[in-house]
Order: structure tokens, then sequence, then C-alpha cells
């Protein structure tokens, strides 16, 4: 079982600052508990742990199941209990990006998604890393850096070491490193572990040393392996210990030592805003910053605009910025809010529908699933539909919330926002397939399935659009693919090598393209007439690798283009000439929502809802 009282104890014991205390522990990272050997080879090395008596503790750096499964989860915490020793786990984000829970069953499973405890003089804080729900960089949660601030205040001394724990290297592989690095740098930060590259690796963030350590999966050897890590007179030593194997081979070696970062003048690269002052037709109007992630859009309506947040909050600001309420779930919310009348709809990881009066903040029902709910709700003739992760896809009556019609036969969980279109409902799943439902009845008008053998590839985060009787989706997978609205038949379906579409997509305003980002950053216009995936129209833009799904939106002429690093830009629909450029963070465009000729509200994953003003 899990020792939580073990680091109660230590956290209650007297301290000393232990560079001369002796002890060892085990590094263990990337299980993938649900891939074709990680159960196995987690059961192995939990056996071989067990069976070492030197060994205090063990670490779990993220990726811990395969997909982020509730039953992945749960398996893999049924072999962690069976360790004999005190253990601790953070995410990573094969546990997060496909987490059919929100993140949630993660939290309740093992109890946390961060950790901090007290070893011997030590002290070792983990954090979550993301992407969560959205493909996008690696980044800390903004709830998780609030904690860091927290945790970190409340260490006996300042000067007391500090080993971090997170899934990802601390450089770019995350957007937001340097919000973790500048807050440990206050403290005595000594050295960083982390894993996700699958492999034994030294690095060095901002003069911290850094050690990823490798999978536990045999990959292609017979068996798998973790580190053992033995700190010793100021020294941490890593050796790498394979199941049932006495052999140990020291591969690296660690000075740790007070680096006294408060007094040092070096600096670090950090993201630039520089291209917000080469575009000065574009202003910040006001921006809001949320204690948690946002990871979705937000709406406007009834001069309200309504937003969602990972704390589990359903809220309402002004025009101005200001917050007017706040209803919350018990559950994260990675859905944009719907609206219509005096009702907002919105959908909680906490297994629940919510409908909430838009004046007063105040539940008018709610209506509870099976299981965690991370889809996007929509709003027609009077009815919601959505999604779930219990495999059904549900109309309710948005007076009374009665279930108006239930689709039970959804095989993989929905995150995205459903069409309607043609008196059909349509939405994909993580489950590589592709559904048309008729809109009054639920009955099943078609099924497409996009035969490949991997679910993440399948076209379950894209927004869909229509047009001219086709459903146009972009999957994972690079194709883009353009099917019969009524019968689901195939009409084209391609992929160009230096056409790498993803999740990313919008219809044009008179509905003759539909705008795809590849991965290359570039924009173009794909003809909804064609018979084949033609490329009618291109922008001038050309952004860096780029990943975010979120929706491209283009309204009055005006094409508005999310980046994964919180840069929306604009773009001129007739010409293909960039408008203008604006950079809110560096964190992921989760939403962009035009609300006027020149004004947009955009959303991006660090918390942050900006309204930008352009001339």
């Amino acid at each position: 079982m899990r020792y939580f009282a073990f680091c109660l104890l230590l956290c209650s014991a007297p301290f000393c600052f232990g560079q001369n205390e002796n002890f060892k522990f085990a590094f263990v990272s990337d299980t993938h508990v649900g891939g074709s050997t990680g159960a196995e080879d987690l059961m192995r090395t939990v056996k071989d742990i067990n069976a070492n008596p030197a060994l205090d503790f063990v670490v779990v750096t993220g990726d811990i199941t395969e997909f982020g499964s509730d039953d992945e989860i749960k398996l893999a915490k049924a072999i962690l209990d069976s360790l004999q020793k005190p253990w601790h786990v953070v995410p990573g984000n094969h546990d997060s990006n496909w987490s059919e829970s929100g993140s949630n069953s993660f939290k309740t499973i093992f109890g946390a998604e961060s950790f901090y405890f007290q070893h011997k003089g030590y002290a070792f804080l983990g954090t979550a890393s993301g992407p969560n729900m959205r493909m996008g960089p690696g980044q800390v949660p903004r709830e998780h850096l609030v904690w860091l601030d927290s945790t970190l205040s409340k260490l006996p001394d300042q000067k007391m070491p500090v080993i971090y724990l997170n899934h990802y290297p601390q450089d770019s592989a995350l957007n937001n490193w340097y919000d973790a690095l500048d807050r440990l740098k206050k403290n005595n930060v000594q050295l960083i572990l982390c894993g996700h590259g699958h492999s034994n690796k030294a690095f060095d963030f901002e003069k911290i040393p850094g050690v990823m350590g490798r999978s536990n999966l045999r990959a292609k050897e017979e068996i798998g392996g973790y580190n053992i890590v033995t700190i010793s007179e100021g020294k941490a030593s890593f050796e790498i210990k394979r199941p049932f194997s006495d052999s140990l081979k020291q591969w690296k070696e660690v000075t740790l030592t007070d680096h006294q970062f408060s007094k040092s003048t070096e600096k670090f690269y950090r993201p630039s805003y520089a291209v917000n002052d080469q575009f000065r037709n574009v202003k910040m109007l006001w921006n809001y910053q949320d204690n948690s992630d946002i990871g979705s859009g937000v709406i406007m309506h009834n001069k309200v605009i309504l937003c969602s947040d990972t704390k589990g909050a359903l809220f309402a600001l002004n025009k101005k910025g200001r917050k007017l309420w706040e209803y919350k779930t018990n559950g994260k919310i990675y859905s944009t809010p719907a609206a219509s009348g005096s009702s907002v709809v919105i959908t909680s990881s906490d297994k629940n529908i919510y409908c909430v009066d838009i004046k007063s903040g105040k539940l008018k029902w709610k209506f509870s699933a099976e299981k965690p709910i991370v889809a996007n709700p929509v709003i027609a003739n009077g009815n919601v539909f959505t999604g779930g992760s219990d495999g059904h896809f549900r109309a309710l009556d948005l007076e009374t919330g009665q279930l108006i019609w239930d689709f039970k036969d959804v095989k993989g969980f929905v995150v995205t926002k459903p069409l309607i279109y043609q008196g059909k409902i349509f939405f994909g799943c993580w489950a590589n397939d592709f559904y048309a439902l008729d809109l009054k009845t639920g009955a099943l008008v078609w099924k497409w399935n996009n035969g490949s053998a991997s679910r993440m590839y399948s076209p379950a985060a894209v927004y869909p659009v229509a047009s001219g009787n086709r459903v146009f989706i972009v999957a994972p997978d690079r194709f883009m693919t353009a099917l019969n609205a009524t019968s689901g038949e195939v009409i084209w379906r391609k992929q160009i090598p230096t056409v790498r579409v993803r999740e990313s997509i919008g219809l044009s305003s008179d509905s003759s393209l539909v705008f795809v980002k590849t991965m290359d950053g570039d924009i173009y216009g794909i003809s909804t007439k064609a018979d084949s995936m033609e490329l009618s129209w291109k922008a001038k833009l050309k952004l860096p690798y780029e990943i975010s799904p979120t929706a491209l939106v283009e309204t009055n002429n005006i094409l508005y283009v999310p980046s994964n690093s919180g840069m929306v830009c604009a773009i001129d629909r007739s010409s293909g000439e960039t408008i203008w450029k604006h950079k809110i963070s560096n964190g992921l465009v989760s939403g962009i929502t035009p609300i006027g000729k020149r004004k947009v509200l955009v959303t991006t994953m660090d918390g942050k809802i900006a309204l930008l003003k352009s001339r």
C-alpha cells in the first residue's frame, strides 16, 4: 500500500540538511501499463524492489499508463500497491492527454497528482506535466504552480536541499518550464529527475543538474529496468538495475550543491513577446488570470462571457473581465459552455451535465451520467446534445434536463464539439469511429472507421465541419477525410507529406473552404467542392512546428489562427496577408471567440482569458 503516514512522520520529524546522510531509492519511469508488456514489466520491477532492503522508497515519474484509461490506472495502482516500501507517483502525458476521466481518475485512484515529502534532510517535490486533454506541448498545470508556490514556502528553511520531479525535461519540451524553474531557484534546488525520453540521459536545466530515467519497458530486450539512486556525501549516483539481476552499472554521478541562484546574475532564455511590439494595430483590453488551467473556449451570451476551468468551475465575466459569479462542480472541466435563452450548460468530469441560470449562476438542473464527461455540449431546437465517457451520446430537454434520447453504442469516449448538419449530429470518439446520428431520434444513420490499429489516431479531437453534403475531419494520423453526410461513404481521403494536417480545422464563412493548419505551420484552404484534396488557398503566415488542435475561426473576412505557444494571428481572407499577431502567454491557445468586427476573446491553457481589439 502507499504509506502516506511515512510522509507525515518525516515532515514532523526533526531534520538536518543531510548531504552526509546516505540513502538509496528506486527511480522508475514510463511504465506504460496497458501497453503490450507494461504490466508484466512493472510487476517484475516491483518484485525486484521489494527484494532489495537497501532501498528506502520509490518514485515513478509519469506515463504510468499507455492511454490513461480507468482500467489501466486501476491496474497500475494495483501493481504499485504491492510495493512494500513507500512510493510516490506523478502522471505523464499518456496519463492525461487521452484521459476518459479528464485526469480525475488518476487523482482519485492515486490520491493526488503531485507529492511532497522529506527524507533525511532532503525535500522531494513532484508535479504533473500535461498536456491535459488537448494535444500540445507539455505544461505544468497552473494549479500545480500555485501548489508549488505554497509548498516551497512551507519548507522548514529555504536552504533545505530540494529534489524536483516531473515527467518532462525542464526545457522547451514544456511550454512553461521557466515558471517551475524560477520558483525552484528561490530555494535550494539541487537535482531534477524526469522521464518521457525512455532513455538514461543527463541534462543541465539552467545550471541545475537533471537526470532522465529510462523507461521500465523491455522494448527490444528480454527484460526492462529502472535506476537505483544513491545519495551519499553530497553526490547522487545512478545505476542501471534490471529485475532479478545482481549486476549494477553506474552511468552517472551528480554533485549536489547549493547553486545560490538568488545571487546569480546569469540570464537564461525566456519566450519573447517582441511580436506584440511589431503589430501595434492590435492591443489587449484586459487579461483575466485563473488559478487553474483553461482547456476550453468561452462564449458570449446575453452580454455575459461564460467560461470554465480545471478546478471544476463554470463562471461568468462581464465585458470588462470581472467575475460575476461562479458555479463549482466536483470535477475538472474541459468543455466549452453552450447557452440559449437564460440557460448555460456545461459538462463536468464529475459525471454530470449542469444547466445554470446565466444571470444568477444558480443551478436549474443536473443530469448524471455513468462516467465522467469531457465532451462539449451543443444546443439546438430546445435540446442539449453531448457525448460522454460511458459509451453514451445523449439528448436532453434544455428546460427540464429530462432525457429525450440515448444512443448507447459509442465504442470510445467523446471529447469533441459535435456538429449539427442536415438533421443529423456528427462526432468522433477515441476508438477510431466517427458517427452520424438522427438529431430527432438518436438512431444511428451511419458509422465510419478510419481503419487504424492505434486508437491514438482517432478522429476524436477535431471539431467537424460540413458543406455541400460533405463532412470534413482531420486526425493525428495526418489524413484529411471528406465523407458523404448522407451515407458516410468516403468522397476522398488523403495524406500529403508536405501538408501534415492534424486536428485543427475551420470552415470559411462562405462555406467554400475548409481551413487547415499543418504541423509545419502552414495555413491552407481546402476546397469543399473538389473531388479530391484541392489546395485552393494559402496564407502567407508561417508558424513554427505547430500542434494546437484548437479550431480556426473566420468572421468578417478575418481568419483567426491559434498556436501552441500562446500567439493568435489574424489573416486577411482575401489576400492571405497577416493583419496582426499577438502573444498572450506561452501556453496552448485553447479557444478563439470573435465577439464583434474587431474584438476577439482568446483563452490559453495556462488559465488566461484575454480580450483583444484591433484597429
